[in-house]
Formats: C-alpha cells, structure tokens, sequence
C-alpha cells in the first residue's frame, strides 16, 4: 500500500459543498480531522491517506471533491 497526500483547493463560495458533498459518500475520511486553509482564506483541504493506487486514493473523496484535487505519491524521510 502506498501513501498519498491529496490537495484540494475550492472559491471562497464553494465551501458549503465541498463539506456536504461528504454526506451522500461513504469514506473512512469522514468524521476525521484533516488539515484545511478554509478559516484563514485560502479554501485548500490536505488528507495523508494510504492506498493501492491513485484512482483507489481519489475513490475516498466525493465526486465533486476528487474532480478539484491534485493526488502525490509521498513517503517519509529521515531530515539529517
């Protein structure tokens, strides 16, 4: 399994949506803090997420979401 970081971004009005679109989908995302910009006005949500591969990592994200959100493979490093 590999991990991932997802990055999406949304206006200033599309707040609302992007939370609800997380209603009507099933996802271990939800319910879970997540690190977002949305309080300090730069509407970008981040997830750290493992997976089998890029379209399974972008599958935990709601249609509309997934369609606004950049997907890289990451993996840890030691900094020296």
């Amino acid at each position: 399994m590999a991990r991932y970081l997802l990055h999406h971004r949304h206006q200033p009005d599309e707040c609302g949506v992007v939370f609800a679109s997380f209603k009507g989908h099933h996802s271990p995302l939800r319910h879970r803090p997540t690190l977002a910009s949305c309080h300090t006005g730069g509407h970008a949500i981040w997830w750290a997420v493992d997976a089998d591969s890029d379209a399974d990592a972008l599958a935990l994200l709601p249609y509309y979401v997934a369609e606004r959100t950049t997907i890289t493979r990451v993996s840890e490093v030691q900094i020296p």
